[in-house]
């Protein structure tokens, strides 16, 4: 247990730092228009905030895998969840967790606006108001060897070479190194421009190293999550539960691809009528759900109170157990959820309630 405790330590202190955790974005900067992904042969840079730019051009619907040695978790998947307002938000999986970061470009710097663990959610955080241009500083102009700064933990982060030739499974690339320097450990990460982070290499000062290196891009590859859907069966006045997949591409608004699936027709029916329409969905920083549907949602529901029920609690299940929240606020255009059978006050939340469900 302790040396399970330790490698976790050790991976949250690389995922922290781990800003492009999977980048391997191949823009097109060649003359004629084609890019192999190999670096280029010309030592023609572009201008400094140029440079800055491109570690964020990250490329849509590309799985980033990176191979890991030393550690159980150095291993681990990045997905783009957003790309938008000049931030891109970014989703790591080392099979043990979820973390979520957005960056951006501040001053000549790249900075870590915001970094979430724990999240199995999909939900657009590039205009969050948690977002932080104190947050930890990535990489920091001008792009040459010696620029140095030094963190809010008084860890010292250095551009310790340039120009650097580095091979990895996904291939050759010109990378920049970056040096950060703690009281225990040093971490040196390993950037190509267009590309992002190539490789991250963590030593202890025990010896102690793990390393992380791009090793392949899947591309046109959306994030499938597993989400579990209620369904309500007016037969026997039981809710069932189906194991589905969702797939996300990048941009792809959460609430639409719900919308998706409520409309579609179950094992014993479906949730919403073909005519409605989610207007928003969120989960809220006081741990809830929120979900606004149009007003069609009752008329096109046509259903007697109790299998009306069993649709309102299938709907703040599903979303219950996706967003990992007990209570949900149902509103019809921003009204409380009123259907002549079932009539909610202002700031009444549907609770998440299992005692009728059967598990698919």
């Amino acid at each position: 247990m302790k040396k399970r405790t330790l490698m976790m330590g050790v991976f949250t202190v690389l995922l922290a730092l781990l800003f492009l955790g999977g980048c391997g974005i191949k823009q097109d900067n060649s003359p004629n228009g084609s890019n192999t992904g190999e670096p280029q042969n010309n030592n023609e840079q572009p201008a400094q905030e140029d440079l800055l730019a491109n570690y964020l051009a990250y490329q849509e619907n590309t799985k980033y895998v990176y191979e890991g040695q030393g550690n159980e978790y150095a291993s681990f998947t990045t997905y783009v969840d957003y790309i938008k307002g000049g931030k891109v938000q970014l989703r790591t999986n080392n099979r043990g967790t979820e973390t979520v970061r957005v960056l951006g470009l501040d001053a000549g710097r790249m900075i870590q606006l915001l970094a979430q663990g724990e999240t199995y959610y999909r939900e657009d955080l590039t205009q969050s108001s948690s977002l932080n241009t104190s947050g930890d500083v990535l990489l920091k102009e001008p792009l040459t060897k010696g620029t140095s700064w030094t963190l809010a933990d008084n860890r010292k982060r250095t551009i310790t070479n340039v120009n650097m030739d580095l091979s990895t499974p996904s291939g050759n690339y010109k990378v920049i190194e970056v040096t950060t320097e703690g009281k225990d450990n040093t971490i040196t990460d390993y950037y190509a421009p267009n590309v992002g982070l190539v490789k991250t290499v963590y030593k202890g000062t025990d010896g102690y190293e793990v390393i992380s290196t791009l090793s392949k891009l899947e591309k046109d590859t959306p994030l499938v999550q597993n989400v579990k859907v209620y369904d309500p069966n007016i037969n026997d006045d039981k809710i069932y539960t189906t194991q589905t997949q969702l797939s996300f591409k990048t941009n792809d608004i959460t609430k639409q691809i719900f919308e998706e699936e409520f409309k579609k027709q179950a094992n014993h029916g479906r949730l919403i009528g073909d005519n409605v329409k989610i207007k928003s969905l969120y989960l809220n920083q006081d741990g809830r759900v929120y979900i606004d549907f149009t007003k069609n949602f009752v008329r096109e529901m046509n259903a007697g109170s109790g299998y009306e029920g069993m649709i309102l609690q299938s709907i703040v299940n599903t979303l219950g157990n996706y967003y990992g929240a007990s209570e949900v606020y149902l509103t019809l255009e921003g009204e409380p959820y009123a259907s002549g059978h079932i009539e909610m006050k202002k700031g009444e939340f549907f609770k998440v309630n299992m005692d009728n469900v059967i598990e698919g």
